[in-house]
């Protein structure tokens, strides 16, 4: 039998909870994304301008309430996440990796994965593989990659870096998702993430080569064609960021990874092109723009 999609009859009460829902061709809350996203911009901006070490804080911050969603989200699909190594390891290798740079890196990934099969000890051998190698890859994909934005701000322009990168990861996600909105028709990957397109990708490294140009040659005053490569590298490497997440997100069965941030879903679910992004854009900036002082 046909139905409304208002409800059965069109009407009543589930004709007022739809009506209440913004709509939104991409299946959020569309203003209060943009809202959370531009009060989440005003502040790191500003951190950045004013007090680079802030930035640290920030970022340390946000790998803690990614930990702590991932450990209640884990739980409800029967893994248990090392949860205390995995948080306090990946604080303390973004942190030190400012004044200890790759020594700090090497070595917090190192103890934590030390930590996470300690801690996991009095659990037993039932799941233990898969509990200790979820920690461990988290310990990788939190504190290890998110390490590469400390190194960023470390350097003495490292305000302009950051900034780069964020501009050219924003252009990117912002290109793609205007274009796969009201261009899209080719998805990328049906099975994995019906709503990317071919259409938004083009849209993604158009936009991201745009800011990179612009955001290379005016904040590090290099030449405009290493922002081209730098923004078709990112656009790239934030897709690809995005389509992982998304395998995480089905392989858990779950929708969000959490849902500390309004419209946008979790910490998580922001992180996910911003975190292969760094260790990229990192060694790009280190290749064009050389570190000197």
């Amino acid at each position: 039998m046909s139905q409304s999609p208002l409800g059965p009859t069109g009407d009543g009460p589930s004709a007022t909870a739809a009506a209440a829902r913004p709509a939104s061709r991409a299946g959020r809350n569309l203003p209060m994304a943009i809202a959370v996203g531009l009060g989440l911009g005003v502040v790191i901006v500003a951190t950045l301008l004013f007090f680079r070490p802030g930035f640290v804080v920030i970022i340390a911050a946000a790998v803690a309430a990614s930990v702590w969603e991932l450990r209640i989200t884990l739980a409800s699909r029967g893994i248990t996440l090392a949860w205390v190594p995995v948080a306090v390891g990946s604080i303390a290798t973004i942190v030190l990796a400012w004044p200890y740079g790759h020594a700090a890196q090497a070595a917090g990934i190192a103890l934590t994965a030390l930590a996470c099969m300690a801690w996991r000890f009095r659990g037993g051998a039932d799941g233990y593989l898969t509990d200790v190698g979820v920690s461990v890859f988290l310990a990788v994909y939190l504190g290890l990659f998110a390490s590469a934005a400390t190194l960023m701000v470390a350097a003495p322009d490292g305000s302009a870096r950051v900034l780069t990168f964020l501009i050219v990861v924003v252009c990117s996600d912002t290109g793609g998702y205007a274009s796969g909105v009201f261009f899209g028709k080719h998805p990328i990957a049906p099975t994995i993430s019906p709503k990317k397109s071919w259409e938004g990708f083009a849209g993604s490294v158009a936009v991201a080569m745009t800011g990179g140009a612009l955001s290379v040659g005016l904040l590090l005053h290099a030449p405009w064609w290493q922002g081209l490569l730098l923004g078709i590298v990112l656009a790239v490497t934030a897709t690809g960021g995005d389509l992982a997440e998304s395998l995480m997100k089905r392989d858990l069965g779950v929708k969000d990874m959490g849902t500390l941030l309004p419209g946008h879903g979790g910490i998580m679910d922001r992180l996910d092109s911003l975190l292969p992004s760094a260790v990229v854009c990192w060694m790009l900036l280190a290749v064009f723009v050389p570190v000197t002082g």
